[in-house]
């Protein structure tokens, strides 16, 4: 009887022991390796700061398009402006000069 009472109490304990570390087990996996685990989060952060980047040159490019607009609003337009897009779409210049295409920017 005694015997049978410390093996069952052995049994009980490494029953409670194998389950506690199924436990942890799962949820450290899960920490790590697991859909919203630490690599999970480091991937999450790169693709972040990647259109963080892009969102930073479309920025730029926004206010680049803003600013040439301004300047070409009504009653205000930048004569230089106005000449530089004129020869850009027409390619073409007074006698003796020559136009050269740039690559735009």
């Amino acid at each position: 009887m005694r015997i049978r009472r410390s093996v069952a109490r052995f049994f009980g304990l490494a029953i409670v022991a194998a389950v506690s570390i199924t436990v942890t087990s799962y949820f450290g996996y899960n920490a790590v390796w697991g859909e919203r685990g630490y690599l999970a989060l480091r991937d999450t952060n790169a693709k972040l700061a990647s259109a963080e980047a892009q969102l930073d040159r479309v920025t730029d490019q926004n206010k680049r398009l803003e600013h040439r607009i301004a300047l070409l609003s009504p009653g205000s337009a930048d004569p230089d402006l106005v000449e530089e897009l004129a020869r850009t779409q027409l390619m073409d210049g007074a006698p003796g000069q020559v136009a050269v295409p740039r690559d735009k920017q």
